[in-house]
């Protein structure tokens, strides 16, 4: 393909991410971290629970503790009389059993007594004349109560190698006692700047000169990605000059960027520096695509070098489109290549949904990738559940004013 300027190599996008994706880049090194400083750092082991979480039935409401048997076929106007024996002190394991017709005072968490089997809310009963209480509403075994290894059961695979850690998996690792992990290392990126006419911010403006932009932009959308950048200066147009920067950048990086000058002599001097670093070298030069057509991407010893456009348009079209978005970092990181992260995205319903009215409800889903559609698969569970957290993609609402969502309807999908 020849363009604009009589240059035969520029080359169409899919053969430029073909050509990115079958370059072998360096493996991310290994280290051990605390989980407190885990949040966006990716996995490099499987994780599975040795425990049970929780450890032991316990109360999802604050309640009374009884058997479910002793409240069948009770409604409103044929209340049950249970004798209250025994309290549960939160934090404590209760050495007192529950027996036919007893029920014992219980806090929200609080481990579930011997002889119990479910938790009538404080709503649904009433006193009854000393240590008796009335219960209004009938029970089934298992109602308000979490069961033991219910949110996350013994030799469960909770997380994956290669999975970005959010928040909630910190807590999930935390529930199921593991203080630290085997993360990737963050990869260290290397960002020279170049062109005579590039002076750093602070410094008043002179004639024909700009402020860098570009290692600014750069250094946010890498830390936004698992990496660390490395501002490593601003160069003037001279090849010793900034071959010498790229050389001790490829030696201390795990990916190098040299952006600046638009000009057919700067992009030239540049694919010539990547050449001389090292094997392979520049992979292609130019790529149909606008803005960022002059881009240069190149590979020297198993690590990753590109070349873009002075143009801060094009810096980050370059960079979603052939560092992210090709999935070059992500290698350099570890993730697996099937995670995306974005903020809102738009799916469909896999099932019906019912809300109760005049209240804001937010539902835990996960995201499906099916017959050429995205969907949303609600995730259902009882509350204090950090598995259904784990295993979301993201949440959506239903207003006050819906008494539900349809299957098959269209909705906002906010990701974590």
């Amino acid at each position: 393909m020849i363009d604009m300027l009589g240059r035969a190599d520029v080359i169409p996008l899919n053969r430029a991410l073909e050509l990115l994706n079958n370059t072998v880049f360096v493996v991310p090194e290994i280290e051990k971290a605390p989980i407190e400083d885990v949040c966006g750092r990716i996995l490099a082991e499987s994780i599975t629970s040795n425990e049970d979480v929780p450890h032991y039935a316990r109360s999802t409401m604050d309640g009374y503790a009884l058997r479910a048997e002793d409240t069948f076929g009770v409604t409103e106007t044929l209340p049950a009389y249970i004798k209250v024996t025994n309290e549960v002190i939160m934090g404590k394991s209760p050495l007192f059993h529950i027996s036919h017709g007893e029920a014992a005072r219980i806090p929200t968490g609080g481990m579930l007594p011997s002889g119990a089997d479910a938790v009538i809310m404080f709503e649904h009963t009433q006193p009854f004349g000393g240590s008796d209480i009335e219960v209004l509403k009938s029970l089934a075994p298992g109602d308000n109560v979490i069961q033991k290894g219910q949110d996350v059961s013994k030799a469960t695979a909770l997380l994956c190698r290669g999975h970005k850690i959010r928040p909630q998996d910190m807590g999930a690792l935390a529930a199921i006692g593991v203080s630290e992990v085997l993360v990737y290392r963050k990869p260290i990126v290397s960002i020279i700047s170049t062109g005579d006419e590039i002076v750093p911010p602070g410094i008043p403006i002179e004639g024909a000169q700009i402020r860098d932009i570009n290692s600014y932009n750069l250094s946010g959308l890498l830390l936004n990605n698992g990496a660390t950048p490395i501002r490593k200066g601003i160069y003037g147009d001279d090849y010793d000059t900034i071959a010498a920067v790229a050389t001790e950048a490829i030696k201390t990086s795990q990916m190098v960027i040299i952006t600046g000058g638009s000009s057919v002599g700067t992009m030239d001097m540049t694919e010539r520096i990547i050449n001389g670093l090292g094997s392979p070298g520049v992979l292609f030069h130019g790529v149909a695509v606008k803005p960022g057509k002059p881009i240069i991407a190149g590979c020297v010893d198993g690590i990753p070098v590109f070349g873009l456009p002075g143009h801060p348009a094009a810096v980050t079209v370059s960079f979603e489109v052939f560092i992210k978005a090709a999935a070059v970092l992500k290698r350099l990181t570890g993730e697996l290549l099937n995670e995306t992260y974005h903020t809102n995205i738009k799916a469909r319903l896999t099932s019906n949904i019912a809300s109760q009215p005049a209240r804001t409800d937010f539902i835990w889903v996960k995201i499906l990738n099916k017959d050429g559609g995205l969907y949303a698969q609600p995730i259902l569970g009882k509350s204090g559940l950090i598995s259904t957290l784990v295993t979301a993609d993201g949440v959506i609402e239903i207003p006050a004013e819906r008494r539900g969502l349809e299957k098959d309807e269209e909705v906002l999908v906010r990701l974590f």
